[in-house]
Formats: structure tokens, sequence, C-alpha cells
């Protein structure tokens, strides 16, 4: 199988052995969850509940009115102990609820359907917008809009990205493994709201144990589809493989302009993680309480692959590991290319964080920065086709005058540019502080 991909791009030390053979296991909650009312991109939640009142797992605690928004359920059973701001791993200080877990998980009824076939577009669509669906893949967009697409909009093709191109992440290869047949059953729940007869199903070359075993099962599926047939892309690895647009280029040879989004190129792509939830949401009742999120690094004791809940601290999970080799001087949300660092073990996990990498003194060691040589390798690598060098001496020397030229608002922040500098110029701190800049004149 011929393996495909898009212009630009690094390829990067992977890490993921310490964790890619890992089963996913379960990780116990804590006596006190702290779960984050915004959890997602879009509008914030705002308490249902009060100080003092007793939940369940699977409860709505949290909910806005806005469109582009998702509700947020409790994971556990307890009482609801304070409402307050905490510290967000994502958006800074942000409002909390501390529930005090009871350990007896007492569960609000779940709708279990045998039916989800014969539901209609509309009623499907509430369905994954009442369970909270984000999109797993880190971005965390509500789910139940990406599905409801505009009548304007022509979408023929669903692609769901089995990428995971960030090191060190296996969360998602391991789900591939494990979920398969679920996950399938997800993705054509998410074709049939579409309306698509086109599925592509893209994995990196190297998750090989994944791509055998969903190769397999959408064969199988494929015979019970005359309508939809999901077809195995191989892709091959390299990094931002996993960016939307990027996929999109890779798998169909289309371009999403600047400022446009996947549909207006008439696709969708979804997650695998995600394809789970719906398949969860519909055909299981089950709300967005949990998830998988791979936990590794160089300083960490037993890396491995877990669900869990939402609002158990990052250090809970830790200690689950074992605890570190050496203190980590380096804690990331996320992948170390595209990840948000933080200074607290306290910080709660939320939907869109899909691991947690410790580092070590000599992993997480920040180089000296020399001047630029001009040798062009940002924007070789550059998969929206920037010129990283030029907006940072834009930056660095206050020469705004050209800065819409140069088309900062559409770099994806994937750091493949820094990776690559021979001077080592942190390019995207510098790209961050052109699109704040280019904010305030707006």
């Amino acid at each position: 199988m011929l393996t495909k991909t898009f212009r630009g791009g690094v390829s990067l030390t992977e890490c993921k052995e310490l964790t890619v053979d890992r089963k996913i296991r379960p990780v116990p909650a804590p006596p006190e969850i702290v779960l984050p009312l915004s959890q997602h991109i879009g509008s914030p939640n705002q308490p249902i509940v009060k100080e003092g009142d007793m939940v369940k797992v699977g409860q709505r605690v949290g909910e806005a009115k806005a469109f582009i928004s998702a509700p947020v359920h409790s994971p556990v059973s307890g009482k609801i102990k304070a409402i307050r701001n905490v510290l967000n791993p994502v958006y800074g200080k942000r409002p909390a609820l501390i529930i005090e877990n009871d350990g007896k998980y007492e569960s609000v009824p779940m709708v279990k359907r045998d039916s989800g076939d014969r539901l209609s577009k509309d009623e499907l669509i509430n369905i994954i917008k009442e369970a909270g669906l984000v999109g797993l893949g880190g971005a965390a967009f509500p789910t139940h809009v990406k599905l409801n697409v505009p009548k304007d909009k022509n979408v023929d093709s669903l692609i769901i990205n089995g990428a995971e191109c960030e090191p060190y992440l296996t969360c998602d290869h391991r789900l591939m493994v494990e979920s398969t047949g679920h996950i399938l059953r997800g993705i054509y729940l998410a074709a049939g709201i579409l309306g698509v007869k086109n599925i592509f199903l893209a994995i990196e070359e190297n998750k090989l144990s994944a791509i055998f075993a969903m190769e397999k099962a959408a064969r199988r599926m494929n015979k019970k589809l005359p309508h939809a047939q999901i077809r195995l892309i191989m892709l091959k690895t390299k990094y931002p493989q996993g960016g939307e647009k990027q996929l999109i280029k890779a798998v169909l040879k289309r371009e999403v302009p600047p400022g446009k989004f996947p549909m207006d190129v008439g696709v969708v792509v979804h997650n695998v993680g995600t394809c789970l939830a719906i398949y969860e949401a519909v055909d299981a009742g089950k709300p967005l309480i949990e998830r998988p999120v791979t936990f590794t690094g160089s300083a960490l004791k037993e890396p491995g692959n877990f669900m869990v809940r939402f609002g158990t601290s990052i250090g809970h999970v830790a200690r689950h590991c074992g605890g570190f080799k050496e203190n980590p001087v380096k804690i990331i949300a996320g992948g170390p290319m595209m990840g948000l660092a933080q200074y607290t073990l306290d910080a709660p996990l939320t939907k869109g964080i899909s691991g947690v990498v410790f580092l070590s003194k000599k992993d997480a060691e920040i180089p000296e920065e020399f001047p630029c040589i001009r040798c062009a390798k940002c924007v070789d690598v550059c998969p929206v086709n920037l010129m990283p060098t030029e907006l940072m001496r834009m930056v660095k020397y206050s020469r705004w005058y050209n800065s819409s030229a140069l088309y900062p608002a559409d770099c994806i922040e994937c750091g493949a540019c820094a990776y690559v500098c021979p001077s080592k110029i942190p390019l995207v701190q510098y790209i961050k502080l052109a699109k704040e800049k280019e904010l305030q004149e707006k």
C-alpha cells in the first residue's frame, strides 16, 4: 500500500516505545474531583448545580446556551463541595466544581439503544450534543457542531484521523487495537448523519497493529454497508500529519484556503477517539466523562495508557504510575510539540488532553538561541507555507508594516520550524506574538 502525505513537515524521534504495547487500564478516581466547567472550544459552561448538592455519575452539572458549546457531566457520585476558580490546564484560571467523591459511583439512568440506525439525523445530533462530546484529538471542538453541516455546504467525504503524529502519545493507537469494532460503529453513525459515501480511515504507517486490526474489521463491515465503504489510507509517518488541513491534503489532495474550514472543501474530519465516544453516546447512552490518556516521559517510573475520569489531577495519575525516577523539569499536557507546559501536578485532566509528558532535566534543556543564518529550513518544513523567519524578524525588530502580508494567523503552531532551526530560534513564540499584535490591530 502506497503511503500518502503532504508538503513540508518533519520526521521526529517518536519515543512511542515507552507505551505503545501498554494496554489501556482504568485509574481509580481520587477522593476529590476538580471538574472544570470549560473543557472545549466555544462558549463556557455555567454551573447548574450549587454547593451542597448531591450528584451522580453522568449527571449534567454544567451547560451553556450557545450553539458552539458542550455540557459537562459528573464523572463520580458525591457532594458538590465548592464552586470556585481553579487552574484550568488549557485556559488558565476558570470556574470548576469541586466534587467530594463518595466512592459509590451511583449513576443516572443511561439509555441503551439497539435502534440507533432508525433515529433521524437531528435525533442523533441531539444525543451527541447532550452527551457533551468534543473532538478528542486535542482541539476539543464540539462534535455536534461538526456533524450539523449547513445546507449550503456540500460535504461528500468523512476522514477518520488515526495519525497520532505527536511523539510519545499512543492512546489512539491502543484504542484502534482494543476497541476496533466500537470505533467502526461510531464511524458508521457519523457517516450516516453526514450522508456521505466516501469514508477514509487514515493511519500512519508506524502503527501496523492498528492498521491490521482496523483493516480486517473494516472489510467485514463494508460487506454489510453497500451504501458506504470505509477505505483505509496508510499515511507516511511525519509530523504534523494529524492536522486537519494536512490530513485533507494528504488523503484527498484538497487545499483548505486560509480562514476556511474543512467543510468548505466538502470534508469533515473526526478523531478515532471521538468516533468511539459517538458509539458510547448513541448505543450505550454514556456521556463523555472519561477518556484514554498516555502518561509517559523520561522522568516517569511506569509509563502507560490509562482511562481517566475528567477532573482527576495529573499528580494522582502520576502516583498511579509509581511516581518519578527523577524530578520532572517539565510537565506537558498534550504532546511535546503542541502541548502546554504545566507548573503544578494539581492541574485536572480535561476532555482535550490526550497525554501528559514528564521530561527530565536532560530532555527539557532549552538550547541557546543564535542569529538566523537564512538557511530557509523553516520555510521548507512549514506545513502551511509560511515564512517563519520573516515573521520572527517582523516581531524582533517591530516591522509591523507588513504583518498582514505574512499571514501569522494561518500558523497552526506545530513547532516544526523551531525543531529544524539550526540556530535554535524559538520561532513559534515569535509567531504567537505576531498573532497577538494582529488581533490588537483589528
